[in-house]
């Protein structure tokens, strides 16, 4: 079976910090953050607002973007580093609220690379025929570990979800393949261990890997899957901040007309960013069916990512028979 994206879906905090919020308490501007980040406000939870909730939400938007029932999903993956709680994961938690029941559920930890990892293990579920449908959300709240009096993360990290439904297709690419790698020696370039509990950063060293790696990663998937990037039709980094993204696509030849700059907006929110930025050039009709789409994203690890997908292609049909088969193999 040929994996491909059938739905997308998106949630956000209703909770809203701008630039000027931050002045008030921070040694900071708002002209400063936006020539540094581009990034203009960013959302995080509040009160009793769980990131279940914002998983849940974004989940239930793709399902029923793709037009998949609930009861046809066979399998979750969460990719998060800020689940509501240490152990169980979130993935259980979503699925719940979602109403999906008899699934595999589980949780993946890549750090901004989180959903691409979790996509590439979606498209091995259905390829081999180990699932029907797969509903893989990347979901943050990195609120909960960014120290709010350091200018230099505060105004980065922010909270939000997004989710696709992956299924069979018949036509196009589909899912097409995956490029990955990582450099441990760089760890301490950025990190949150488990007593402090808040993210440390070197940001020059970060920014300066970060446009190598992605830049790297993109061209190495491109070529295996012999692509140009002028097939592109659009293009979604990681949206750390506005001058990785467009270094980035500098570096790779695509017009920033063809870019996902959704950061602006959203602020860097790790697994969530990528499906977030889908999500929102879907709503603005950027994504026709069938389109090219390039994902790339670079995190903690250091991890890095990239992957190559058309859009919407269409499902495949298929017997009653074969589902059955697939949800036994599932449980």
């Amino acid at each position: 079976m040929k994996p491909g994206i059938l739905g997308i879906g998106d949630a956000l905090p209703a909770h809203v910090i701008t630039n000027l919020d931050l002045e008030q308490r921070l040694d900071t501007s708002d002209e400063w953050i936006v020539r540094r980040t581009g990034m203009r406000e960013r959302r995080h939870v509040q009160g009793d607002e769980t990131l279940a909730d914002l998983a849940a939400a974004a989940g239930s938007a793709a399902l029923l973007d793709a037009a998949v029932p609930a009861s046809e999903i066979d399998h979750v993956i969460a990719a998060t580093i800020t689940p509501d709680q240490l152990t169980p994961g979130l993935a259980p938690a979503l699925a719940a609220k979602v109403g999906i029941e008899h699934a595999g559920v589980v949780d993946l930890n890549a750090a901004c690379v989180g959903f691409l990892y979790a996509l590439a293990h979606a498209a091995s579920l259905v390829e081999s025929r180990q699932a029907r449908n797969v509903l893989v959300v990347g979901a943050e709240a990195l609120s909960r570990i960014t120290d709010q009096e350091d200018r230099a993360t505060a105004v980065l990290f922010a909270d939000g979800a997004g989710a696709v439904v992956v299924g069979p297709v018949e036509q196009g690419l589909g899912i097409a393949g995956f490029e990955f790698g990582y450099d441990a020696e760089l760890r301490p370039l950025l990190y949150a261990e488990r007593e402090e509990r808040k993210l440390r950063m070197a940001g020059q060293e970060v920014y300066r890997h970060a446009v190598a790696r992605m830049t790297e990663a993109t061209r190495e998937l491109l070529a295996r899957l012999e692509l140009d990037a002028s097939e592109i039709d659009y293009f979604v980094p990681h949206q750390a901040n506005a001058r990785i993204v467009t270094a980035v696509a500098d570096a790779l030849g695509i017009p920033h007309e063809r870019v996902s700059f959704n950061v602006e907006w959203t602020a860097n929110t790790s697994a969530a960013s990528i499906p977030l930025g889908l999500a929102a050039a879907a709503r603005e009709g950027r994504l026709e069916p069938g389109a090219l789409i390039g994902m790339v994203a670079f995190g903690a690890g250091f991890v890095w990512g990239a992957g190559v997908s058309s859009w919407k292609d269409g499902p495949r049909p298929v017997h009653r028979r074969e589902a059955e088969k697939v949800k036994t193999r599932s449980r």
